[in-house]
């Protein structure tokens, strides 16, 4: 039979055992580890083929073939499910289905004559065993990571989420090499609108193949333009649960260690788990600092450009002539100085996170004393420009979410050339466009900068700073949830003594 001349959407059973064998080697012409091997019986034949590296070798030797070749069982499908000792058998049809199967570990016997193929899914599944995360460090709190198992981080998952109303919904995404995607959320709490909208655009996504799940975020998100993440990213169970249990959604991608959340605001990418593990007051100071920090690191170098190039008279008098012996042996403009020195901290951040740890920590200290303090003993640049720069850096790495230090990074450099080129008008012109985009971006149809804009007076207190947690008793009113009361307040601040 040649392969134009059957559909792989379509049943083509029954067929010869010679015939069956013939296509599935024309669909593998080039794969050596596809074993197919016939027995028969009783006038009967039986093919039994898999992907030997897709599956558990000794569990179809023991559970499957020595079953089946057993003197007493019936060749027909009905028996081979009722006596083979695996629970995941069943019978399938279509040959797109089988194929599909076959590279995710599924096992297939049939038997000539037959209208379908007995199917067992017995996949071997390569896991690193559980670890810390190595892209979120937390002092307080859970410190386990998602790995790249499904089956493990969904076991994490129902651990740390114990909850019947957990809900976990399995996609297959991707046409051609299809891979599980699931979308958790409680279904108590979750907003249905935005259950929905996840739905529609997981169900709509037409692609080969999901790389990872942050390839993933790239096809869902609301603005593909924009250089602010919109989805928030994490590898670390406790923050995936504490925003589940608040009403927000999560997705996990097979082969992925990172999960996706939403809906997210510009200023979820502050929080940290480790602000619920601190006394309150500690907690929102912490928070409040990377604000400041995300702001200083983003203004403070084009603020020294602007300043030197255009301003001197906004700089104090004492630090004006220090400044001043500072760049006299300088021979460039502050904008191309502070490019410089910008551009070399980035180089020396990357080249330190792309080699062997060890090494890396050496390029970034070591390097970073040596180069600077060459390029001012050359002329190259000043120390003030140094320490600027080295602040801004510093602030850099106060986001919890590398993918929002990532973004302070890079629209600093655009504000450098406004500030260099126009002065403070180009930094505040360069300010107010960025607020301006924050103000008309979304996430899964949310307001990006809420409960700023629009202003949630209720919400406040969750994102800006943090009181006691007796008076943590709603969820964000922002993500509209179906149940917005957490726990009753009477009752958890009520204290009695012993004897009461």
């Amino acid at each position: 039979m040649k392969r134009s001349q059957f559909n792989k959407n379509r049943n083509i059973f029954p067929l010869k055992i010679e015939e069956f064998e013939k296509i599935l080697k024309s669909e593998f012409p080039s794969n050596p580890d596809l074993s197919i091997s016939i027995y028969e019986k009783q006038n009967k034949k039986v093919i039994v083929f898999y992907i030997a590296y897709q599956v558990e070798g000794d569990k179809v030797e023991e559970f499957l073939l020595e079953p089946l070749l057993d003197e007493k069982l019936e060749w027909t499908n009905q028996s081979i499910l009722n006596n083979i000792p695996l629970g995941s058998g069943k019978t399938v049809e279509k040959l797109n289905d089988i194929l599909k199967k076959l590279l995710i570990g599924g096992v297939f016997i049939y038997i000539e004559g037959e209208n379908t193929v007995v199917e067992y899914l017995i996949s071997k599944k390569e896991k690193r065993a559980l670890q810390q995360s190595e892209t979120e460090s937390v002092v307080l709190g859970p410190k386990i990571g998602f790995t790249e198992s499904m089956v493990t981080n969904l076991n994490i998952i129902r651990w740390t989420i114990r909850s019947k109303d957990l809900v976990l919904e399995k996609y297959m995404i991707g046409e051609r090499e299809p891979r599980e995607v699931r979308l958790i959320y409680l279904k108590s709490v979750a907003n249905k609108t935005d259950i929905n909208t996840f739905r529609q655009r997981l169900e709509e996504l037409e692609i080969d193949v999901v790389d990872d799940s942050s390839v993933l975020l790239q096809y869902l998100e609301d603005s593909s333009l924009t250089i602010f993440p919109q989805f928030l990213t994490t590898e670390l169970p406790d923050r995936f649960s504490y925003d589940i249990n608040r009403g927000r959604i999560g997705v996990l991608v097979e082969n992925s260690p990172t999960a996706l959340i939403a809906p997210t605001t510009f200023f979820s990418f502050f929080e940290s788990t480790e602000d619920l593990y601190m006394r309150w007051n500690v907690g929102s100071f912490l928070r409040l600092l990377r604000f400041i920090s995300f702001f200083l690191s983003t203004v403070f170098t084009p603020l020294y450009v602007a300043a030197v190039t255009f301003h001197y008279e906004i700089i104090p008098t004492p630090l004006l002539i220090n400044l001043g012996e500072s760049r006299a042996a300088v021979p460039f403009p502050p904008i191309l100085e502070a490019l410089f020195l910008e551009l070399m901290i980035e180089l020396l951040r990357e080249s330190g996170a792309r080699l062997p740890t060890k090494i890396g920590q050496t390029i970034g200290i070591v390097g970073g004393v040596v180069v600077g303090t060459a390029a001012v003993q050359a002329g190259i640049t000043s120390n003030v420009l140094i320490i600027f720069v080295a602040l801004s850096a510093l602030a850099s790495f106060t986001a919890p979410n590398y993918l929002m230090g990532t973004t302070a990074r890079v629209i600093r450099f655009p504000l450098i050339i406004l500030g260099g080129l126009l002065g403070l008008v180009g930094l505040i012109y360069g300010v107010s466009f960025l607020i301006i985009h924050l103000l008309r971006l979304t996430s899964l149809g949310r307001p990006y900068l809420s409960p700023l804009y629009p202003i949630v007076w209720e919400d406040f207190n969750k994102v800006f700073f943090r009181l006691p947690a007796s008076y943590q008793n709603k969820r964000f009113k922002s993500y509209r949830p179906k149940d917005l009361i957490r726990y009753r307040k009477e009752k958890s601040t009520k204290k009695k003594d012993i004897d009461e």
